[in-house]
């Protein structure tokens, strides 16, 4: 009896033995490190294209008479980004062709009309991957145009002003964006003598809002 007892326990141990070593030779299970989607990078030289419209007002000082103004307009734009972490420092210039004019019943009737203008402008934007968010301003220049009837020469002067506004950028593939964008944008006016010997003041105003692309370099 106590010959199949030490039989069995020596069975037993050689078992225990057995599988403890199976278990030290197996290799330990390491979890596959988890991947991630690198951080859209918005740093460097861009160029694009932009297309929109305008709306806003003229006045004419001698005509008592403000009207509304609006139209189409299209053109290109460069810029540079700094990217400190998530903040995004920008600068960027653009230059557009413009459909934008109106106008109003004055006495010896008058129309205004903006032909073209341009921007050079800073960015301040906080990006969300490849989404950015952004405030932008600067400087604005262009034509404002003074044309009345009945026979009066036309006047036009180029202007320096102010523009102020906001956008969205997001990025489409590695190099491609696309942006929508809103600027208030005031020409200031200039002094002219178009529809009668007194002086007259025409201003120029107008609210853009835009859509385009860029390519990154």
């Amino acid at each position: 009896m106590k010959r199949v007892f030490a039989v069995s326990m020596a069975a037993l141990v050689g078992m225990v033995v057995q599988a403890s070593a199976a278990d030290l030779g197996r290799a330990p299970r390491v979890a596959p490190a988890p991947v991630y989607a690198p951080i859209y990078s918005w740093a460097g030289f861009y160029m694009g294209v932009n297309g929109g419209g305008g709306w806003g007002d003229s006045a004419w000082s001698s005509q008592t008479s403000k009207f509304d103004t609006s139209g189409g307009l299209f053109g290109g734009q460069l810029g540079y980004n700094w990217q400190f972490g998530q903040t995004v420092l920008g600068l960027e210039t653009d230059i557009q062709w413009s459909g934008i004019k109106g106008s109003g019943a004055c006495a010896f009737g008058c129309e205004t009309k903006n032909n073209w203008f341009g921007t050079v402008r800073g960015r301040l934007g906080y990006a969300y991957d490849r989404w950015l968010p952004y405030v932008t301003g600067g400087l604005a220049y262009g034509n404002i145009e003074a044309n009345p009837s009945f026979g009066f020469s036309s006047a036009s002067t180029t202007n320096a002003g102010w523009t102020v506004g906001a956008g969205l950028e997001f990025a489409l593939a590695q190099n491609w964006t696309a942006k929508v964008e809103y600027l208030y944008m005031d020409l200031g006016d200039f002094n002219t003598v178009v529809s009668a010997p007194t002086p007259t003041t025409v201003d120029f105003k107008a609210n853009i809002v835009r859509a385009g692309v860029n390519f990154r370099f």
